[in-house]
This record gives structure tokens, sequence and C-alpha cells, in this order.
């Protein structure tokens, strides 16, 4: 999309969404990243989408200290293609996570 900076791309969080909803999405069987409390500079080169079984994240924008996201435990979170941010980890997260494959030709 010609024109979209990382400014625009927001990343969407669903609040403990049902046991039925995860079991369709298949998220046991996706792989599984953690990563302690810290600070962790983080461009999204696909767009992913992860559940995160523990821990608390506090998403600010490249270079910025404007929040744009926070999210934790039991959180679904779809994080866009394009996006540069740090996260602020202040538990360490562990998280099922997916990458969606882009169409490249």
């Amino acid at each position: 999309m010609a024109g979209e900076s990382s400014s625009n791309l927001s990343i969407i969080v669903h609040k403990h969404p049902s046991e039925s909803h995860l079991s369709e999405l298949g998220i046991k069987s996706w792989p599984k990243w953690g990563c302690s409390p810290g600070k962790y500079q983080l461009k999204f080169d696909a767009q992913e989408t992860c559940y995160l079984l523990r821990g608390k994240v506090k998403v600010y924008r490249k270079n910025s200290s404007e929040m744009i996201s926070e999210f934790g435990a039991g959180d679904l979170v779809i994080l866009p293609e394009g996006l540069s941010c740090t996260w602020d980890v202040s538990v360490a997260v562990d998280k099922h996570y997916k990458f969606e494959s882009s169409s490249s030709s």
C-alpha cells in the first residue's frame, strides 16, 4: 500500500477471546516464543497474530514516548505488517504466534 506509514498501522487487541474461538484458530498448534522483562525494538515484516499465555506489554511507536497499545495474558493480538515499535515488557511474555504469509510475486 503506497504511502502507508507505520503511524497509521494499528494493533488490534481482543481481550480474553472464548476458548472456542482460540480452538478455531488452532492456537495450541502454533509455535511458542517468550522473553524476559525489558525493552525490545521490533519490526514486523509480516502480520503476526499472537495469543499471550502470560506477560504484560506496553507498545510504543519507534523512537517515541507515545504508547499505542497495551496487552497481556489472555489477549489475542494482531500486529500489522510494517509496524516498527518498542515493546516494554514488564512481566515476562510467553505466547503462541503465527505470521501471515504475504503473497509475494
